[in-house]
């Protein structure tokens, strides 16, 4: 007797950042989605450590800010060495300070199975699980849905499937779409947990290359916990040994420390730095988000982040869609929109590991928007700071906090500085310089999708992209 196929709207495939951030967002938005993951567990190491001032804005939102930030710290300032000696500071990116638009003005330094045990939590507390041991191994699509094979034989039926299985994508391989990209680095490059004596805890401490063709070590203490991340840039044509005594070998050889002050390895891994971005993050019911559509240089911590927003993208477009309160060609927009800031935040990723780039503005993702999009509609001949497409800053104002008023799965109507009357959930408050005056309707993703002197056009703007019931 064939198993019974399993029903569910949404398939996330791939319990990383980026699968567990949508399975949180589909929760709260009552959407049945059902997250599954080939491994046994979540995912043991720290390799996305960088917590963006931008993701922090949708950790504030999904509920898991507080979580992360008692998780995490401030990067430590880089201490080079040489020769055992302390040869001084190097500040790793450039500073920044918080103000009312932008309270998370610089990242939190967070390991990834800590985010990811954090992001698990909430949704389980929203009601969801992650179930693992469940590998799928192919996918079929028609018109009205994805069928998704598992390795035990079982199979899933769903309206549509998320691609969240990292960068070697089960499914995105089995959709046969290909991925463009180009290796950022030949040397190899080796990533570990460890605990390490004879290091303090207070610097990221940094051990440059001692000539021409040696390789180049970091040891950074990672917030929240007892542990030190290595990465190590091997040179070129060496091979990686992950095991203990390997990781020792490696740490001795390129720094003052003895192989046995490498105390425990309790996690290693090992890549090759490369850049590459799938030809398209749709086909058809099927969507690719995180690793399985962008694959990042670890430099500028880009990668995790931008995972986490193609999830803070989609999952509102999913819920509208699947609640019959907006069109599909809603969807058309996630592409439309996620590609280009991948492609770029790949550009970025890459300049930064090639030394052409510090991180800075550019690396904290605040001025990143949707000018361009089919969804977004300025109709003032004069804007003001904040246009249409871009994100929405916070503010205090006239006992309003705008991140507070925005929070939720839903749209809001904000007006500065206009008298202007709405029937839709709407927040007024007096001219506020940040935003100039004007009439703003801010999308579930912390995105200005319309903007105008007042309400006139706005209508028509929610007849035109299907949103209107949604906005009732």
């Amino acid at each position: 007797m064939a198993p019974q196929v399993q029903e569910t709207d949404v398939l996330i495939v791939g319990a990383g950042p980026s699968g567990l951030a949508l399975g949180i967002d589909l929760a709260r938005r009552g959407v049945e989605a059902l997250l599954v993951e080939r491994a046994e567990g979540l995912f043991p190491g720290s390799r996305g450590k960088g917590i963006q001032p931008r993701t922090m804005e949708v950790f504030d939102d999904l509920g898991v800010l507080e979580a992360i930030r008692a998780a995490g710290g401030a990067y430590p300032v880089g201490m080079l060495w040489r020769d055992g000696r302390r040869m001084g500071e190097h500040h790793m990116s450039d500073p920044a300070e918080a103000t009312a638009d932008s309270p998370y003005a610089e990242g939190l330094m967070v390991p990834q199975w800590r985010t990811q045990e954090i992001l698990m939590a909430r949704l389980e507390e929203l009601g969801g699980t992650v179930a693992f041991g469940r590998e799928v191994t192919g996918v079929a699509q028609d018109e009205d849905g994805v069928t998704a094979q598992f390795a035990s034989g079982a199979r899933v039926r769903a309206r549509y499937v998320v691609a969240a299985d990292g960068g070697r994508s089960t499914v995105r391989r089995a959709l046969g779409v290909g991925m463009t990209g180009e290796t950022v680095d030949p040397s190899p490059m080796l990533v570990a947990d460890v605990r390490v004596r004879g290091l303090d805890r207070d610097n990221w401490h940094l051990f440059p290359p001692r000539g021409e063709g040696d390789g180049f070590l970091a040891i950074c203490p990672l917030a929240g916990t007892d542990d030190f991340q290595v990465s190590a840039r091997l040179p070129e044509g060496a091979s990686v040994d992950l095991s203990p005594d390997g990781v020792r070998k490696v740490v001795a050889a390129h720094s003052h420390l003895a192989p046995e002050d490498v105390t425990e390895v309790r996690w290693a891994s090992d890549f090759r730095p490369r850049a590459a971005l799938a030809d398209r993050f749709r086909d058809g019911r099927v969507f690719l988000a995180g690793d399985a559509a962008h694959v990042h240089s670890p430099a500028g911590g880009q990668g995790l982040n931008t995972s986490v927003q193609d999830a803070y993208n989609l999952g509102w477009k999913l819920g509208a869609v699947l609640s019959g309160s907006a069109p599909v060609s809603l969807l058309d927009t996630y592409e439309e929109e996620r590609r280009p800031i991948a492609a770029g935040m790949l550009d970025l990723s890459t300049s930064v590991h090639r030394g052409e780039t510090r991180r800075g503005e550019a690396t904290r993702q605040l001025g990143l928007g949707y000018r361009e999009s089919s969804l977004t509609e300025e109709t003032r001949a004069a804007p003001g700071p904040v246009r249409a497409g871009d994100r929405a800053p916070d503010g205090a104002v006239d006992g309003v906090r705008l991140f507070d008023a925005f929070r939720g799965p839903g749209w809001t109507l904000l007006t500065v500085g206009r008298p202007a009357a709405s029937p839709l959930p709407t927040v007024r408050i007096p001219s506020y310089e940040v935003y100039g005056d004007g009439v703003f309707l801010i999308r579930p993703d912390g995105y200005v999708g319309w903007a105008g002197e007042s309400t006139t056009g706005l209508p028509e703007y929610l007849t035109r992209v299907g949103l209107r019931q949604d906005l009732a």
